[in-house]
Parts: structure tokens; C-alpha cells; sequence
């Protein structure tokens, strides 16, 4: 036992020869997406969202959260993949870049996974707007596994630009 200990290699030096990344993974629509778990700060149920008038329609509306007031991004509009439903079951992640805090829809909490920087593949060339969002993405062993990557610093510094431009 002793020698097998010794001539096993260091999980430091392991961990540093193949790095990963922890991901915040959860589904909208049919999309799953993966947020570095960095930016995200706490998961809440969806209750009721105040409309503001005249915001983009990625808007969905404001909620109150520990005092401060929450806008809440419905994902699948930004990146104009169809309109986010609120059910029962619905969760808000709460997500901050720097000064930006934001809530974002999710149908479903998938938690947390940790990738492997290699496995992570540049996002797909000649793609639409929403691949200008991405880090990159990752293939799972079935087609519904699969994760995009998202790159939410720019995702919420793009929203705040269309969301002030109006």
C-alpha cells in the first residue's frame, strides 16, 4: 500500500496538467448552457416579475432581491432562440459580472460541472448572433448532453449597452 502511495502521482500536479473549469449548467427551452460558476451567485424560484414599460423585450421584467432591484434576462430572446416561459417549477440564477447584476431564466438547474479546458471547442464558425456570446462548446456522449458555453461578462455588458441604447 505504501509503495503504491508513493509511486502514485501528486493530485496537485495532476489537477494542473489537464485544468478545468467549474460551469453553472442549466436549460432553457431546449438549449443547455453552462455559466462560469464565478458569476454565479445564488438560484432563487421565479415569483412575480414587475414589467417595466418601454425595455427590450429580452427584459422580462424586475423583482425585488435583498433589497436591491433585480432586472431579469429572458435568455432565449437575447440570443433570439424563441421566449422563456415562467411555470412553477421556473428558477431565476442570479448572475454578476463586476458592477453588472442580473437575473436569468432557467427551466432547469443541472448544477454544477467541472470541464476539462481540453474538451472545450471554439465556438462554431459562420453561426448566428448567439455564438458571439459563447466560449465555446462542449459534446457529450448523446446529442441532448452537449453544453454551450456561455461567455456571461459580455453577455450582460451587451445587454446593458441594447438595453440603455433604447
Amino acid at each position: 500500500m505504501q509503495r503504491a502511495l508513493r509511486q502514485a502521482p501528486d493530485r496537485t500536479l495532476a489537477a494542473q496538467a489537464r485544468p478545468e473549469l467549474e460551469f453553472f449548467c442549466f436549460r432553457v427551452g431546449e438549449l443547455r448552457f453552462g455559466v462560469p460558476s464565478e458569476n454565479v451567485t445564488e438560484v432563487l424560484r421565479a415569483g412575480l416579475l414587475t414589467p417595466l414599460p418601454r425595455t427590450p423585450s429580452f427584459i422580462m421584467g424586475v423583482t425585488g432581491h435583498r433589497g436591491q432591484v433585480l432586472p431579469v434576462v429572458d435568455l432565449l430572446r437575447f440570443l433570439s432562440k424563441g421566449e422563456a416561459r415562467i411555470g412553477p417549477r421556473t428558477r431565476i440564477f442570479v448572475g454578476v459580472s463586476g458592477s453588472y447584476v442580473s437575473g436569468v431564466v432557467a427551466d432547469t438547474v443541472l448544477g454544477l460541472r467541472r470541464v476539462p479546458v481540453a474538451e472545450i471547442l471554439p465556438p462554431p464558425l459562420g453561426g448566428d448572433a448567439a455564438a458571439e456570446h459563447l466560449l465555446g462548446v462542449v459534446h457529450g456522449n448523446t446529442p441532448h448532453d452537449g453544453l454551450n458555453l456561455l461567455n456571461f461578462s459580455k453577455l450582460l455588458q451587451t445587454a446593458r449597452q441594447r438595453a440603455v441604447v433604447r
